[in-house]
């Protein structure tokens, strides 16, 4: 039979009531008493059912996701997913609260993580970009013992506990050898396409198609990246002045997901020889859009893991308890019309 903790309370010589302050880290215990606890521990070899001690003192995890709010698929859908998660969440004690912060915008989102009851929040899993203001940001919460996971786009250079989301430089290189084969072995241009370079799935995605395009398709010349910033406007300009000055641009890679002015605009253009098009992440448009042929493949993750993976990590990282890495691998996925479901 597994030990319990009568049986350390027994092992130790002390009452029920100081095996309980001992293991939930409760103050009140002399430090000799503490070591007698933790030694019958040892020797016993208990393993501590956290869920059971959890549901038995009525522990809720509180837990806030921050997502951008803007007029972009991507970040709706995101928030959707979300909310299909939210009765499966209450059901596993878990209270999550969404935070929408405008896009683009890194002051509101510092504000937003700032103005955090630290004393009632247990995790936060956050889509943002990297800078020193959110570095920042995450450095107080992860001081304060709040758990902080990245979605989607990784922060790498700070504090935060854990990346949920694909390998977003193995997604770039994939784009790279799929647009490859399209393109054959005629000399051409690809025309790139992100909201912003700060987000650093962008620039993640970006360095994994340039080595395998310089690997593999030396014959293709990659253009320099052109930020839109989700603003319709500047993908039209961009990209009319782009197939205006090169005659010869046969593919287009989107690393982000204002693809709807830019399959749009494209379809204008009224050009003879359509080129190829990659995009990223499964919206409604990107969908529609392989139906008709006006995006060729769609690389995209599946965000119902991604946030099942967010909520079960940070509930484990609060606890100071391990994950399981494979259970939480989020998988690259390429969708085109032919498996399109």
């Amino acid at each position: 039979m597994r030990p319990t903790t009568s049986d350390i309370a027994h092992e130790a010589g002390v009452s029920l009531a100081t095996v309980d302050r001992v293991l939930n880290d409760r103050p009140g215990v002399r430090a000799v008493t503490v070591e007698k606890v933790r030694a019958a521990i040892i020797r016993l070899g208990y393993v501590r059912d956290l869920s059971a001690a959890n549901l038995a003192r009525q522990r809720t995890y509180r837990l806030a996701i921050v997502i951008p709010e803007s007029n972009n698929e991507f970040h709706q859908v995101v928030r959707q997913t979300l909310d299909d998660c939210l009765p499966t969440a209450l059901s596993e004690r878990t209270d999550i609260e969404l935070l929408p912060v405008p896009a683009h915008d890194p002051h509101a989102l510092v504000n937003t993580l700032n103005g955090l009851d630290r004393a009632n929040i247990d995790g936060v899993g956050l889509m943002a970009p990297e800078t020193p203001l959110v570095r920042d940001a995450i450095r107080d919460l992860k001081h304060a013992g709040i758990a902080v996971a990245a979605l989607v786009s990784d922060l790498p250079n700070t504090e935060r506990d854990f990346f949920v989301g694909i390998n977003n430089v193995a997604a770039g290189r994939t784009a790279g050898e799929l647009l490859g084969r399209f393109l054959n072995s005629d000399p051409s241009r690809v025309l790139v396409l992100a909201s912003s370079m700060q987000s650093y799935d962008s620039a993640e995605r970006r360095l994994g198609f340039d080595s395998v395009i310089a690997q593999e398709f030396p014959h293709i010349t990659v253009m320099p990246t052109m930020e839109s910033h989700d603003e319709p406007e500047n993908i039209e300009a961009m990209v009319k002045r782009a197939f205006t000055r090169y005659t010869d641009i046969r593919g287009v890679y989107s690393l982000s997901t204002g693809n709807r002015a830019l399959s749009r605009c494209i379809s204008n253009l009224h050009i003879d020889d359509k080129p190829y098009m990659i995009a990223h992440e499964l919206t409604p448009h990107t969908r529609s859009a392989l139906q008709d042929g006006s995006i060729d493949a769609v690389i995209t993750q599946d965000l119902g893991h991604i946030m099942r993976s967010a909520l079960r990590i940070l509930r484990a990282k609060s606890d100071a308890m391990d994950i399981v890495p494979s259970q939480e691998r989020i998988r690259i996925e390429i969708i085109m019309r032919a498996n399109l479901i």
